[in-house]
């Protein structure tokens, strides 16, 4: 495996061979620490007037932990076709430990250090879902439950609350414009708050 530089600044710099991933930063860190890992990096590129994704998995090992290394400014549109055919790639090679986990690598801004969440058993679609209560996520940070406009800190609650007379079916959506970044930011509001999250859509 190569040599990594992280630089974790005021830009949130990791660089692979001389290429610039500016990563998401939160103010919160989930996991420090990832033993046994490979990385992916997507990285951000534009031909033109057109925004590309880059992507080198030329160090990944199916049998250990995969980091994902993505640029903050890319967006979802791009990020998740390239998540959903790894991820099928992982999961398809006779290689694949039991045990191996996938992560996404971000900068936590107050500890101003790397850190990771968790995504494995995360379901990605690129359609608008047919059922469930859909939880959308707008790009400047409001969310909208079924089309109500709810207070990120009590959606927990909010949704808790819902009735219904039997279990219901939550589906986090997001713009497919909106940014890598944001999706980073939200999906750890989310785990650190206590929802449970399993089908991301993004249409």
């Amino acid at each position: 495996m190569k040599r990594i530089v992280i630089l974790i600044s005021l830009l949130s710099l990791f660089s692979c061979e001389d290429k610039p991933v500016l990563l998401p930063q939160v103010d919160h860190t989930v996991l420090s620490k990832i033993e046994d890992h490979s990385p992916i990096y997507m990285f951000f590129k534009t031909e033109g007037k057109d925004t590309l994704v880059d992507v080198n998995r030329r160090n990944s090992i199916s049998s250990t932990n995969w980091i994902f290394n993505i640029d903050k400014r890319l967006p979802l549109r791009l990020v998740i076709p390239e998540l959903i055919k790894l991820q099928a790639k992982k999961e398809g090679s006779a290689h694949k430990s039991a045990t191996s986990e996938n992560y996404f690598s971000y900068s936590d801004s107050i500890q101003k250090q790397l850190a990771f969440i968790p995504f494995t058993k995360l379901n990605f679609t690129l359609e608008k879902p047919k059922f469930g209560v859909h939880i959308n996520f707008a790009k400047n940070s409001t969310v909208f439950v079924n089309a109500v406009e709810v207070k990120k800190e009590d959606l927990k609650t909010y949704l808790s609350h819902l009735p219904s007379d039997k279990p219901l079916h939550f589906n986090y959506c997001f713009d497919q414009n909106s940014s890598y970044g944001n999706f980073v930011k939200e999906l750890v509001f989310a785990q650190t708050n206590g929802l449970q999250v399993e089908s991301i859509f993004v249409y």
